[in-house]
């Protein structure tokens, strides 16, 4: 099968692995080389760099939508596209023009969390399932019919990261049942409710800002969900402290919400309804520290977050 693979980060890898072990013939469309880090340093998707080290042409478009996007596709001529993390939106003329469509891997269970952050956005809501869910690509925003789906639990500490990569291997075995299931004719399609319908946003840096005035779980569960972007944050002495792991603990402090307390070399944070212990975290202009070390540098107690 002649198959167009749409994706762009760790998460599409798994999919388009899949497909290269089919044997299908590739033609991959990612988005642009990205400055990355501090020294901005142009670096390629990863899709990409795993689609060059297995010889398949790769089509690089910051719109798809253009008309080259639409040429090159037209060009290549797929029977079928797939679409794995891209970050673009498709157009009615894009999903045109492969015979049997495009399906899409979605990380979430559909018709939940529809939207740029699926996986993000069940840890921040303290969801304990999640899952991939397969489907039939239209011009909504994750509106098509659905196809196969695949459910797993979320561990109580795991963060977004984990997560994704969990989610990104399953993805990829749902992914070779359905098209298994499209080549043998047995392939059904089952219409979203839109009652049940739940969107996310694309997060951006504002969304990783700690509110101490609520529960410790669900600062718990913010942490884990913007972990490692967009890291969760909390103002002390008008500067960023990032927060990059808590813990659930059942210590008690008779302190306002924000204010720090170190006992026995351990960070705690109060909180609406109690303590979250900081495990690791980030002062501006410095590197990642377990608390315990960060503590050995500096007195934090008594401090209030904000």
């Amino acid at each position: 099968m002649r198959i167009a693979f749409l994706g762009t980060p760790e998460f599409a890898l798994p999919s388009l692995r899949a497909l290269i072990d089919r044997g299908d013939t590739l033609a991959v469309f990612t988005q642009p080389d990205r400055p990355v880090g501090r020294k901005a340093i142009l670096t390629p998707p990863p899709v990409k760099v795993l689609a060059e080290a297995h010889g398949i042409p790769v089509f690089q478009f910051d719109r798809i939508r253009s008309a080259e996007g639409r040429e090159a596709l037209e060009s290549f001529a797929p029977d079928l596209m797939v679409t794995a993390a891209f970050g673009q939106i498709l157009s009615a003329k894009n999903l045109a023009i492969p015979r049997l469509g495009t399906i899409n891997v979605h990380g979430s269970l559909l018709p939940k969390y529809r939207g740029a952050s699926p996986i993000q956005s069940a840890i921040i809501a303290g969801e304990t399932e999640t899952g991939v869910t397969t489907m039939m690509t239209d011009v909504g925003m994750d509106t098509g019919d659905m196809l196969l789906k695949a459910a797993t639990p979320i561990d109580p500490d795991e963060t977004y990261e984990q997560l994704s990569e969990r989610l990104a291997v399953i993805g990829a075995d749902l992914l070779l049942k359905t098209l298994e299931q499209l080549e043998n004719g047995t392939l059904t399609r089952t219409p979203q409710d839109p009652e049940a319908a739940t969107v996310c946003h694309m997060l951006t840096k504002e969304d990783g800002r700690i509110d101490p005035n609520r529960p410790a779980k669900r600062i718990h569960d913010l942490v884990r969900g913007t972990n490692p972007w967009p890291c969760a944050y909390a103002m002390l002495d008008g500067s960023p402290l990032k927060v990059f792991e808590t813990r659930l603990t059942d210590a008690t402090f008779s302190d306002v919400p924000g204010t720090l307390r170190e006992r026995g070399g351990k960070l705690f944070l109060c909180c609406e309804d109690g303590a979250l212990e900081i495990v690791s975290l980030q002062a501006s202009g410095k590197k990642r520290m377990e608390a315990g070390a960060f503590l050995r540098g500096c007195t934090l107690d008594g401090k209030i977050l904000c």
